[in-house]
């Protein structure tokens, strides 16, 4: 499903990690992408993402096919190791965000400063959108990914459209 400028992604699979710094460095190298150490940023290598959620939390994120074969390395690689690895593929479903209107539409709900200065491209967190919880991901300097809560994803789609008919800028961009 798309308009153009929101876009609701297939399916990916996804776990969260709590580990400290040896369960987070076994974890990276088993899932192919260094697991961020710095605050709110994102790594990403060929088609997986690793997002910092807190100190020791990461969100990491691969395309669906294969959940049953990632999670098998995950779980040797960090064999012996204290952790806490969950898989939530289920959990959320993931929608992008693009084109020149998308800060302004987030910011119309979402409490954060996203000028560039200080959500920059890379930057990660999670944050409120309306009144639902959600992860943002700046991509690209027009392009956010977000990670719904499931159960939330009406009402955010249906906000993010509510909220582009009332942005003058936004009006033509949806149908």
């Amino acid at each position: 499903m798309s308009d153009g400028w929101l876009q609701i992604l297939g399916p990916a699979t996804r776990f969260i990690l709590q580990g400290n710094p040896a369960a987070r460095a076994a974890a990276g190298e088993a899932f192919g992408v260094s697991l961020p150490e710095t605050a709110c940023r994102a790594n990403t290598a060929l088609n997986r993402v690793a997002l910092w959620l807190g100190p020791d939390e990461r969100l990491l994120l691969a395309p669906a096919a294969g959940t049953q074969v990632l999670l098998a390395d995950l779980e040797a690689a960090l064999s012996g190791i204290a952790h806490s690895l969950v898989e939530v593929s289920q959990r959320q479903i993931a929608v992008q965000l693009n084109g020149p209107d998308a800060s302004a539409l987030l910011s119309s709900g979402c409490p954060l400063d996203l000028d560039p200065s200080e959500f920059p491209v890379g930057m990660c967190t999670r944050t409120l959108l309306g009144k639902a919880e959600v992860v943002l991901w700046r991509r690209g300097a027009e392009e956010y990914h977000l990670e719904v809560g499931r159960s939330f994803s009406n009402y955010v789609l249906g906000w993010l459209r509510e909220a582009a008919k009332g942005n003058e800028h936004a009006k033509h961009s949806v149908r």
